[in-house]
């Protein structure tokens, strides 16, 4: 299982070595906030592709995205 944890800049050195001294804790990666964003994003997309397959939403057309514009 992953987890992702949220520590503020000024303890994330200490929260980092917490983690690592943990005997259950395989490995610990730092993830700066533009590549979290692109994953929270991808996140959003497959939920609503789920939604849309079990017939909760129903996602714009091609064609009226390029109408918006």
């Amino acid at each position: 299982m992953k987890v992702l944890v949220d520590i503020s800049d000024n303890e994330a050195t200490f929260g980092v070595k917490v983690l690592k001294s943990l005997s259950f804790v395989k490995t610990v990666e730092q993830v700066d906030t533009a590549t979290l964003a692109i994953w929270e994003n991808l996140h959003d997309a497959a939920e609503e592709v789920r939604l849309h397959k079990n017939g909760n939403i129903k996602l714009k057309t091609i064609q009226d995205v390029i109408d918006e514009l």
